[in-house]
């Protein structure tokens, strides 16, 4: 669209239903606040952005900055309605955009195209759009009053005839208006009515007495769901869960039990990929194509190379970042480390600040000690070396392609390609011991001891 638009994404509301104190729009959903599934609709959209604050909200302004440094702030001083909030934005209004949208910080599931829709019906001619949904119970809800295709009103639910009430057409909050009409509009709202406040929904009643065209377009419900409670964010978290995982069935993931499997709204998944039930993705996770998770394990900040197996109740933590076949097992962790083709670490091991070369074998038990209590150092792993199980690999340390580490071993220094490492100390056999130990004993008492 060749059309200029600018995003105003009202963000002042204070959110104390959510019995919280971190501003509302930054409670998360899908591994990222509800802000940034807004921000990131607006900015597929294209255009500029501009971001409506409450007062003292500098956490909120932070947030906004690290996710879209672009964006405008401005700042309502006083809560007096969303039309009210809008005007917060009014220089960054008048300087001129053909398309004006109106969006809230605490609505997250709303998605670019349905935006892409009201600007198309500002282009066909419209002067404001409203976003609406259809839901078998409107109770509570504005209802949207149409007639031969035009917007006539939008009615509070307390201020509709029971005619009006029946309708199931609601108002959804979001709206469009013609860039070079909206402060004409805007400035119009008056606040006459109980609460004292300027109500954007008035905008279609005062473009209607200007002879101008309202419209109203439909949206699925699910799309328009707001965040005011810690319920109403499960349950956004919940829609958005069932969003991701269509999409990931769509694109060709396998999953065994997909209710049981979480996702964030950034996570990759390549084709063929298998995930079975009840699997974490936290954010920023890659995998590849033809990948396996298995149950129980969780991702984060990791990238997985294809045909890689991972799991059952593996963790990857951030800047885990293995690659093709590699097979991570039963209570592995990985985390800061690379590994690379064909390694196998198939259980109870832990590999952080770490390079594992090619090929390796990293033996059950194994840990790479990487923190000596004030910084982290890093162990570095040739190809095709064997690591022996319950070793210990003591950081800063080198051990070279194709070396072995015995069972058991403590390692404090550098071992060269094909050598053999031992670090433990030499086993003593005494015979007879454990007979003269029990006879020793024979005549003490025993010790009671508890059942259960």
């Amino acid at each position: 669209m060749t059309r200029t638009c600018l995003s105003i994404v009202l963000a002042a509301g204070e959110g104390v239903r959510m019995r919280s104190s971190r501003p509302k729009v930054l409670h998360a959903i899908g591994g990222a606040p509800l802000i940034a599934h807004v921000l990131a609709a607006v900015h597929e959209v294209g255009g500029s952005t501009a971001v409506v604050v409450g007062p003292n909200a500098e956490v909120l302004t932070e947030a906004v900055a690290d996710l879209m440094p672009s964006a405008e702030i401005a700042v309502q001083r006083e809560r007096r309605g969303t039309a009210h909030a809008v005007l917060a934005a009014k220089d960054a209004i008048a300087r001129g955009y053909d398309d004006v949208l109106v969006l809230f910080a605490d609505t997250p599931l709303v998605r670019a195209e349905t935006l892409a829709k009201l600007r198309a019906a500002l282009a066909d001619g419209a002067a404001v759009a409203v976003l609406g949904f259809r839901t078998a119970n409107p109770t509570g809800y504005g209802r949207l009053i149409t007639q031969d295709g035009e917007l006539i009103a939008i009615r509070e639910h307390k201020d509709a005839s029971a005619a009006e009430r029946e309708i199931t057409l609601c108002n959804g909050g979001l709206m469009a208006l013609r860039g070079d009409l909206a402060l004409k509009i805007l400035t119009k709202v008056g606040n006459q009515n109980a609460q004292g406040e300027y109500y954007l929904t008035d905008a279609v009643a005062i473009a209607r007495e200007m002879g101008l065209k309202a419209v109203a377009l439909e949206a699925p419900e699910d799309e328009v769901h707001g965040v005011n409670s810690q319920a109403q964010l499960a349950q956004a978290e919940a829609l958005l869960q069932r969003r991701l995982r269509g999409a990931a069935l769509d694109a060709g993931v396998c999953m065994v039990a997909p209710d049981t499997v979480h996702f964030c709204a950034d996570t990759k998944l390549g084709r063929d990929v298998v995930i079975e039930p009840f699997v974490v993705f936290g954010p920023g996770v890659v995998v590849e194509d033809g990948a396996r998770i298995r149950s129980f394990s969780h991702l984060e900040g990791a990238h997985v190379g294809p045909s890689a197996a991972i799991g059952p109740f593996a963790r990857l933590r951030p800047g885990a970042r293995l690659g093709a076949k590699v097979r991570i097992g039963n209570f592995v962790e990985v985390k800061e480390a690379d590994i690379a083709d064909g390694v196998a670490a198939n259980h109870l091991s832990y590999i952080g600040d770490a390079r594992v070369g090619e090929g390796t074998n990293i033996g059950a038990g194994t840990i790479t000690c990487n923190y000596d209590g004030f910084d982290k150092h890093r162990t570095e792993i040739g190809a095709e070396a064997f690591i022996g199980s319950n070793s210990s690999l003591v950081a800063p340390v080198k051990v070279g392609d194709r070396a072995y580490v015995g069972s058991g071993s403590v390692v404090t220094a550098d071992v060269p390609p094909d050598a053999l490492a031992l670090g433990r100390g030499r086993q003593a056999v005494k015979e007879g011991w454990a007979t003269a130990w029990r006879g020793a004993h024979a005549n003490r008492p025993k010790k009671a001891r508890h059942k259960g």
